[in-house]
């Protein structure tokens, strides 16, 4: 790949993601599930939330959720703090806390 074509295709910035699944997971899987910080949801489910480096690093979580037989309720990008304080910013309607 040549300097113009990397130029092109720029190395994508880590992202917020919210994951959801039905059935529980305990804390000591976080190592498991790169860090990310996993909470039991109200509804019975679980909550993974966390920074995810790339596409390549989501497919694999993903994949060890699945390895797990746990059910697939919802990915989520969730707005980072910093955006949240940008009125303009298409991915904070409702996201920031």
């Amino acid at each position: 790949m040549t300097g113009q074509e990397r130029a092109a295709h720029p190395t994508p910035e880590p992202v917020h993601y919210e994951i959801r699944v039905a059935g529980q997971l305990g804390p000591e899987w976080a190592d498991w599930f790169d860090g990310l910080t996993i909470t039991p949801a109200p509804d019975g489910g679980t909550q993974l939330i966390g920074v995810v480096v790339d596409q390549s690093a989501l497919y694999g979580l993903l994949r060890k959720l699945r390895d797990l037989g746990l059910t697939l309720l919802a990915v989520n990008v969730v707005a980072a703090q910093q955006d949240c304080l940008q009125d303009d910013h298409p991915n904070t309607s409702g996201n920031c806390s």
